[in-house]
């Protein structure tokens, strides 16, 4: 099962987040607590990091992207996952 990668909400005001980098790339095998890319709020920047170990499946929101806050930045599960509601 692929889980979904979320923009966290790092202050009581925070409504948004800037993708400002992505670390790892589609492909990429990531364990938990790796960083997968920064988020700029607020004029700072902060680590998104995986919760799950397997594989970056895909990346929904492009750097310079701005995100609403529970708003999809991407996917990580098992390699050859299929991922967005398609069947596998």
């Amino acid at each position: 099962m692929a889980f979904e990668v979320l923009m966290p909400q790092l202050g009581l005001t925070m409504e948004e987040g800037t993708v400002s980098q992505w670390v790892k790339h589609e492909g990429d095998a990531v364990k938990t607590g790796d960083v997968l890319l920064e988020i700029t709020t607020d004029k700072l920047t902060n680590e998104v990091t995986s919760e799950h170990d397997g594989v970056l499946l895909k990346i929904v929101a492009q750097e310079g992207e701005d995100v609403p806050v529970k708003g999809l930045l991407c996917y990580v599960g098992q390699p050859g996952e299929a991922v967005g509601g398609a069947p596998a």
